[in-house]
């Protein structure tokens, strides 16, 4: 997003807030394909008979949905900003 009177190529405040967030949930969301990837193997060795892997997987995925619906802008204030800077 580029302000209308600005130099070409200047980046708006919000632009930045927006790649922020992005790149805090993307490293969410490896850091939980990662644990996800290593707890089922670890489940399928140690305990075949009962998968509770997917206690982890839920309680996990609630949370970083939650993440994901805050990063595409699903609620919150239109001018939303970082907490503690206005």
């Amino acid at each position: 997003m580029t302000y209308p009177d600005s130099p070409k190529g200047e980046a708006s405040p919000d632009d930045a807030v927006r790649r922020r967030r992005l790149r805090g949930f993307l490293n969410h969301l490896i850091a939980y394909f990662i644990v996800m990837v290593v707890l089922v193997p670890v489940n399928a060795v140690l305990d075949p008979g009962y998968p509770w892997f997917l206690f982890p997987l839920v309680a996990w995925g609630a949370p970083l949905a939650l993440h994901a619906a805050y990063v595409m802008g699903w609620w919150g204030r239109k001018n939303d900003t970082e907490p503690g800077h206005g």
